[in-house]
């Protein structure tokens, strides 16, 4: 289990696996977590409604900020690797209170995403069940919320086994299940060219430069909510550092593969929405990637017109396996969050447990396990929109933490900026200019999330404004006051006593 400092004046470790992957198992892991064809399926086409034509210049708005907080958590990682990561770094840098309400921000992200993530696994089941039976009622149980729900928590009961057993076991399910979305997705792009090129839908168009111009979107409202979106779709990479205690050369490993991680992401999601885009167009009507009908779930409208009856299966179960996939990884950064807090006091000690034979976070791990599964049962009872709506509210987390971290970095090395001009990019110029974008959006996104048409357009009965806001603002209260409760029963952690700036990280070999 995990103490904080030893006598000698370096730090136990918590007891996680040490030396479990590498610089390839980080980088597969970090992808994995993002879930690109899970993420595409998913957005791709509330993206386009968005913006329309300019979703690639979104794509790469999206990335920017991304990229520069990157360089914030390799910076506060290579001084600091703890499996805390933005709990720890901005209790550090601000404060027990700032500190904790982050680590929420990080913690409730993650449930929403599992639960999103067993959601769209439970659809892509059903689907491709009836795809390989051709019995269309075997397809349509995916729309009997008994069938649904019981199939999801399945899934997300799998999920947190093979996750409780750690990170070996992860990394071998991992390779492949990323090797073969990343080989569909492909396929996909390749078949998409080819049917643009030859002019196959009526909906489609020719390539523009334009298309890579942010500035053509027609309102600020529509690039915010297209970059919400486009923000979403690059979560997860954090992950790599989250499991740095973990991996083989703590310090710098993990974010040498989350950079890694980004380069690909960006690269699939370019290269998927030009094709796409090219082959069918982004209106609203037919195949075209903003028909709401067909929005929330592109790749099965598109997977038998583009690659046809044989080969569209492997698309659907290409969304499968990164769903599966993400669902499973996923529990590395909310488990290990949870662990680093209990080991600081700032939640129960009984989540500082670490399994002795799997040497992972064990019942930080159930305990996600359960709250996604709860989470997606009251959010599936209550909403007809729960996958898009739970998806906005998702990037307001999102901004909120990240922000935080990035802003955490710059003022954690303040002292350091003046000594080079690496530093003063790498560890200030860059983190504040990444944390100033994101938290933009997380105002200008909760700023729109009050209209009731703002999402899926559900509204909340009887309150008069937006699901996407009531989520995100409801998630958000609701940490505050288990905050409070928790600093009844751990003072010493709110009064500063236990994680300080003073108290020293985990000793590493690199």
């Amino acid at each position: 289990m995990g103490g904080v400092a030893a006598g000698d004046g370096e730090v136990r470790g918590k007891g996680l696996g040490k030396g479990s992957v590498g610089l390839m198992g980080s980088a597969v892991i970090g992808i994995s977590t993002v879930a690109p064809v899970y993420c595409l399926t998913s957005t791709l086409g509330s993206t386009a409604g968005q913006v329309g034509l300019q979703m690639p210049a979104v794509f790469l708005a999206g990335f920017l900020p991304m990229l520069l907080v990157a360089f914030a958590y390799r910076e506060l990682n290579k001084d600091m690797p703890d499996c805390g990561t933005s709990f720890t770094w901005t209790v550090k840098a601000f404060g027990p209170r700032i500190g904790w309400m982050c680590g929420w921000g990080l913690v409730i992200a993650t449930i929403i995403v599992l639960s999103n993530l067993a959601g769209v696994a439970t659809s892509y089941f059903w689907l491709l069940a009836g795809e390989i039976t051709s019995d269309p009622d075997i397809a349509a149980l995916d729309h009997d919320k008994f069938a649904h729900i019981a199939t999801c928590l399945t899934l997300i009961a799998v999920a947190t086994a093979i996750s409780y057993r750690g990170l070996t076991a992860t990394k071998g399910v991992q390779y492949t299940l990323v090797g073969l979305q990343l080989l569909v997705l492909a396929v996909f792009v390749a078949m998409a060219f080819q049917k643009a090129s030859a002019g196959a839908f009526d909906t489609g168009v020719d390539f523009s430069w334009q298309w890579m111009n942010p500035f053509a979107v027609e309102s600020m409202g529509a690039f915010t909510a297209g970059l919400s979106l486009s923000i979403f779709m690059y979560w997860g990479w954090d992950t790599c550092l989250t499991a740095n205690e973990e991996t083989i050369g703590s310090a710098k490993t993990p974010g040498r593969a989350s950079l890694i991680a980004m380069v690909v992401l960006v690269g699939s999601y370019l290269a998927t929405g030009i094709a796409a885009q090219m082959a069918v167009g982004s209106g609203d009507k037919g195949l075209g990637l903003g028909n709401p009908e067909t929005s929330g779930n592109v790749f099965a409208a598109l997977a038998g017109p583009v690659m046809g009856p044989a080969l569209g299966i492997l698309l659907f179960v290409a969304v499968l396996a990164s769903a599966a996939a993400s669902l499973q990884t996923t529990f590395i950064p909310v488990a290990r969050t949870v662990l680093a807090m209990s080991t600081y006091e700032a939640l129960p000690a009984s989540y500082a447990k670490v399994h002795p034979r799997f040497k992972t976070p064990g019942r930080a791990t159930v305990t996600a396990g359960v709250a996604t599964g709860a989470f997606y049962t009251v959010m599936t009872l209550v909403s007809e929109n729960v996958l898009t709506d739970t998806i906005f509210a998702l990037g307001l987390m999102i901004c909120f933490y990240y922000s935080l971290t990035a802003f955490a970095c710059a003022w954690y090395f303040r002292g350091d900026l003046r000594r080079s001009a690496r530093d003063l990019f790498f560890k200030g110029v860059f983190p504040v200019l990444g944390g100033l974008l994101l938290a933009a959006v997380f105002v200008k996104t909760l700023t729109d999330a009050w209209d009731p048409s703002y999402g899926s357009g559900s509204t909340i009965p009887g309150l008069g404004v937006g699901s996407v806001f009531v989520i995100g603002v409801g998630l958000l209260a609701l940490g505050a006051v288990i905050m409070l409760i928790t600093e009844r029963r751990s003072p010493a952690f709110f009064r500063g006593e236990v994680l300080t700036r003073s108290t020293p990280s985990l000793v590493v070999e690199d």
